[in-house]
């Protein structure tokens, strides 16, 4: 199963006196758990493939001309476009951040199926630093030796720290 999900729930058609009309798909977007929608135009989809073909090459997108705006072209159009995304995100190991921005996907580096720190674009410095997260809390400083009074001092930590940094060092006699 792959981290990023993509689908074509529903379309809409959008008039207003400015443009003729057009078409609006919602692409819905699971990626970890958690899911969003974003709305884009065929044109968006036209103007991804063509800038995708500058680094992968990409799928067979569905015809830019539609004779008519039926219901049932408007499906079969909808399904293709959904393929589309889909084998995009099946044929390739790493996505193109053409491709994650396009879906609204953030870009972060330790998540597989994205791409690592070196893109084709240049990104600014502070969104290609990894993020570090804790795997070890230390409740004090784990570099200072307990005190010889501590009554419960943590000999797992201790040990490690004598035995890292201090190998020479002797073990400390506890009292009872």
């Amino acid at each position: 199963m792959h981290p990023v999900r993509v689908s074509i729930p529903s379309f809409r058609s959008e008039n207003n006196s400015i443009e003729k009309g057009y078409t609006v798909f919602r692409i819905d977007v699971l990626m970890n758990g958690r899911q969003h929608a974003v709305e884009k135009r065929y044109s968006e989809f036209h103007a991804l493939h063509k800038m995708l073909k500058k680094s992968i090459k990409p799928p067979e997108i569905p015809s830019k001309h539609v004779r008519n705006w039926v219901p049932k072209v408007l499906e079969q159009r909808r399904q293709g476009l959904e393929l589309y995304l889909q084998t995009i995100i099946m044929e390739n190991g790493v996505l193109p951040k053409i491709f994650l921005d396009f879906l609204n996907i953030r870009h972060f580096p330790s998540v597989p199926k994205t791409e690592s720190c070196g893109s084709f674009d240049t990104e600014s410095e502070e969104s290609s630093k990894l993020s570090h997260q804790p795997v070890l809390l230390f409740l004090r400083d784990p570099y200072l030796l307990p005190s010889a009074h501590d009554a419960f001092s943590n000999v797992v930590i201790e040990g490690v720290v004598h035995g890292v940094f201090y190998p020479d060092l002797q073990p400390r006699a506890f009292s009872k």
